[in-house]
């Protein structure tokens, strides 16, 4: 009889089903049993190579829990729901939910979290592009799908985070292109007509972001010492159940076929017929009785170097005093039904503006202005960065208007013009070479040239 292995060691065997067998002993499991891992193959070389590789991990502390693992659907679910959701900011959360629903479980979400593979992630990203997804989308899936990997890794749950053996696709930087001096007063002008003037003069004159303005209160507008403090930002956020059963709240809605080529029922959807439903559909919770969380919410802004105090421009505070005091006469006319929030900027019943009305208003003073389409955030943070540079600010200084964490992040935000290129060319070659001595006409000849001509008049006779 063969004396006992002893503890930790472990076995190596040939099987009566032709296989070699190795038992390896990783520790004690949650419950306080042995935690006994098996290993099996056609050789003993190779259930040898394979207990020494689970010894390995064993030794070093890296190897994963006992237990079947989740799927990449399961996990990211557990993942977002109990984990993200406790430090990422609402409008980040909804986010995350959208690409996981619609990239990331459609294309691997079948998987187990253990069995995924390099190649796996590399063929969900190259058919996301041939769908027509922008690289920039398939690098943020790419990393909300390392973040979670990487908690699965941290928690043992899986050897190693894949995701980092991936290179997500290249991204072109989008390139700035805010307005020059000339659009902006254009485009201020065609603002004046309209009573959201003072809004768009904060967001192109400060560079504020449509959030921050939109949110923007009175109580942390200070006219004594000329200062707003952007506490809170206007936000739209996504509607989440608060009902039990959120695949039977939504059956109504649900819709499982593909619409038609010729559907008429979503011709007015901006991006055409929404996608079918899955069969396990949770969604539609904008109709849910109990809905919550969703609509337009004031949050706080993302960084705490985001609330800092900016000053105002100093032209801009009698405007300002002037709209509280229009504000204050809607409000008396608007009577009962107005609903106080405090806002700066309002609608004529005192509700917050609405940011895709705001959107589609900025569109409409483009024309207007006769300047060609742009982003929102050219025709404000962009505008604004590269003016106060034009002027001479210094970049530590536009960081501290603009709020940037990084300096790096603000020289991004500012764009150079030819003008100001051709300007600084210019002094630098005043400064190196010697202006050319301007030529001036003398009527008296000199004796060098009277010889000189004697001589061709002897040379020609």
């Amino acid at each position: 009889m063969s004396p006992r292995n002893p503890n930790m060691e472990s076995s190596i065997y040939e099987g009566s089903d032709g296989w070699w067998h190795g038992r390896v002993t990783m520790g004690v499991k949650d419950d306080g049993s042995p935690d006994r891992r098996h290993r099996r193959a056609r050789t003993e070389a190779e259930v040898k190579r394979k207990v020494r590789e689970l010894e390995d991990l064993r030794d070093k502390g890296r190897a994963p829990k006992a237990g079947r693992k989740p799927t990449v659907e399961k996990w990211m679910t557990t993942y977002l729901t109990d984990i993200a959701s406790l430090k990422l900011k609402p409008r980040s959360l909804d986010d995350y939910w959208s690409k996981t629903r619609n990239d990331i479980i459609p294309g691997i979400g079948k998987h187990r979290l253990d069995k995924l593979q390099p190649e796996h992630l590399e063929r969900m990203y190259r058919v996301m592009l041939e769908e027509g997804h922008a690289p920039s989308h398939v690098v943020k899936v790419h990393r909300i799908l390392s973040r979670a990997l990487k908690i699965a890794h941290r928690r043992r749950m899986i050897v190693e985070n894949v995701a980092t053996l991936v290179d997500p696709p290249t991204v072109d930087e989008t390139e700035a292109n805010p307005f020059t001096t000339e659009e902006t007063k254009a485009f201020l002008e065609a603002a004046a007509k309209r009573p959201t003037f003072m809004r768009w003069c904060v967001g192109v004159g400060m560079g504020f972001r449509q959030g921050e303005t939109l949110g923007l209160r009175w109580p942390y507008v200070d006219f004594d010492n000329e200062l707003f403090r952007p506490e809170w930002q206007l936000q739209r956020l996504t509607w989440r159940h608060g009902c039990k059963d959120r695949h039977a709240c939504g059956a109504k809605f649900q819709r499982f076929e593909p619409c038609p080529p010729d559907c008429t029922t979503h011709k007015g959807y901006k991006r055409g017929c929404p996608k079918p439903c899955p069969e396990d559909c949770t969604s539609h919770a904008r109709a849910c009785p109990d809905r919550k969380g969703g609509g337009l919410v004031f949050t706080r802004p993302k960084t705490k170097k985001s609330r800092n105090a900016v000053p105002i421009p100093p032209p801009f505070i009698p405007y300002l005093r002037e709209h509280k005091a229009h504000q204050e006469e809607a409000r008396a006319e608007a009577g009962d039904a107005w609903e106080e929030h405090k806002l700066v900027f309002t609608r004529p019943d005192g509700r917050p503006l609405d940011p895709r009305q705001d959107w589609e208003e900025f569109k409409d003073l483009l024309a207007e202005a006769g300047i060609d389409d742009r982003r929102l955030y050219d025709g404000s943070r962009h505008t604004a960065g590269t003016i106060l540079n034009e002027l001479g600010v210094d970049m530590p200084t536009i960081m501290e208007i603009l709020r940037h964490t990084q300096i790096s992040q603000t020289r991004r935000y500012v764009k150079g013009r030819s003008h100001l290129s051709k300007d600084a060319m210019r002094r630098m070659g005043d400064t190196f070479m010697p202006r050319p001595e301007p030529t001036t006409e003398t009527k008296t000849e000199t004796t060098d040239r009277r010889a000189a001509r004697a001589q061709r008049r002897r040379r020609i006779r």
